[in-house]
């Protein structure tokens, strides 16, 4: 009930400010699981995803949102959870296997998922190496991944901070991907890379971003 409020109410919001232009949205199985991977330039894409997708979306996020203290606090968990956010300690030892686990358990329900392969926000507009958590997941479950393209959030929140300013916005989403042919191959990692790299140059494709061939966490430590 939350979700349906939180979207009924920021979806208002947002199409009269913002007027989102979506590009293929009929591509989105209607049922079943799904993998939504796309480019992160920005905080606030997972809620724009969120509310142009019919279909709820669950994203894996840093508990840290949901652990507030106080009003505020409780405030952000429900916005955040609302938003169709799941929370996991990404930063201890085993962060990496409780999102890949958390991801698996979303799709086997049926679901969608929404992740960002280069495993953050990108540093600096350009698009960045994929990690292959997203191939992993789609080997191990058999979802097809519809990649999927965020054009213009940088320019509605730049630096991914401060207050969201007004600006057009489109979200393009490109054809499914179906990785049925490496079924029962998730642990080689040539394929891992493989089917990464292909999500990647669909992703670069549909945002028409620069690619470097690195992890944005490096970039972004550099």
């Amino acid at each position: 009930m939350s979700r349906i409020v939180l979207k009924a109410i920021l979806g208002f919001v947002m199409r009269v400010l913002y007027r989102p232009k979506v590009e293929g949205m009929e591509r989105i199985p209607a049922t079943g699981p799904v993998i939504l991977a796309g480019n992160h330039v920005t905080f606030i894409d997972s809620l724009f995803l969120s509310l142009v997708v019919k279909r709820p979306v669950y994203f894996i996020g840093k508990d840290e949102y949901v652990t507030g203290k106080g009003f505020k606090g409780r405030l952000m968990a429900w916005f955040f959870t609302s938003s169709g956010m799941i929370p996991v300690d990404r930063d201890g030892g085993h962060g990496g296997v409780a999102a890949l686990m958390t991801g698996r358990r979303i799709l086997e329900e049926g679901s969608v998922f929404g992740i960002y392969p280069e495993g953050t926000r990108s540093p600096d507009g350009r698009l960045y190496r994929g990690r292959t958590g997203i191939a992993r997941l789609t080997l191990m479950t058999g979802a097809p991944v519809v990649p999927f393209a965020m054009i213009g959030t940088d320019k509605v929140q730049p630096g991914g901070k401060g207050r969201p300013h007004i600006a057009p916005v489109t979200v393009r989403f490109g054809e499914p991907l179906d990785f049925s042919r490496y079924d029962g191959m998730d642990r080689d990692r040539y394929v891992l890379r493989a089917v990464t790299d292909e999500v990647m140059s669909d992703v670069m494709e549909l945002s028409g971003q620069e690619y470097v061939d690195m992890y944005a966490t490096k970039a972004r430590a550099a």
